[in-house]
């Protein structure tokens, strides 16, 4: 997924002590967000009335675990790179199917205004969209630590990028499910279950966008 903004040179020699700049942090911070910025579309999308608190709290939880995951990688260094990056496509694709499959099954079900809103705002479920869509920051992160990064300036940059665009994310969402909601609600898992399926083919290197 987000890999892909990573120079061939950084990932496939990375002994060598490589400079990474902030242009080059910035690309890979809107990479990373951009499966974060589609979820929050489909968070948007089951919004009745638009609650900016609600917002602000769901880009928090996406730019918040976008930047966590990357430091946890610089962290466990390249002695875990093999057995991490072996099994996160399955644990993205396994999360993101889950609750996609959900909203498809939910989409269905009659309407319930205030359930509705309730689930807009699931904190367990916004928890486990968050962790599934930066999994792969994880793998971006047990890379830096073979570069030459500051990986607090890093993160911070990947951090905030994921904030803004996933708080985008909600309100261009919610301007099109207040038209469309039963709808809207199966695209979105869709969209979700596909986010999923497209990081487990690219890892399995089926496709390579």
């Amino acid at each position: 997924m987000s890999l892909f903004l990573l120079p061939a040179a950084y990932i496939s020699a990375p002994q060598r002590s490589v400079y990474m700049g902030i242009a080059e942090i910035f690309l890979i911070g809107i990479g990373l967000s951009m499966d974060a910025f589609a979820v929050a579309v489909c968070r948007g999308l089951k919004m009745q009335k638009l609650n900016i608190k609600h917002t602000a709290v769901i880009a928090l939880f996406f730019g918040g675990f976008q930047a966590l995951m990357p430091l946890i990688g610089w962290f466990l260094g390249k002695q875990f790179e093999k057995y991490i990056t072996a099994v996160d496509h399955w644990i993205a694709f396994a999360l993101l199917a889950f609750i996609g499959g959900k909203m498809i099954y939910d989409s269905f079900k009659k309407d319930d205004d205030d359930q509705g809103e309730k689930d807009v705002f699931n904190l367990k479920e916004i928890f486990v969209m968050a962790v599934a869509t930066s999994i792969d920051a994880l793998a971006v992160g047990i890379t830096f630590a073979f570069l030459s990064v500051n990986i607090w300036s890093s993160i911070s940059i990947i951090g905030v990028t994921t904030f803004v665009l996933s708080a985008v994310g909600v309100l261009i969402g919610h301007k099109f499910g207040a038209k469309y909601k039963n709808k809207a609600e199966l695209a979105g898992g869709v969209i979700l279950v596909l986010i999923g399926l497209k990081i487990l083919l690219e890892h399995l290197g089926v496709i390579n966008f």
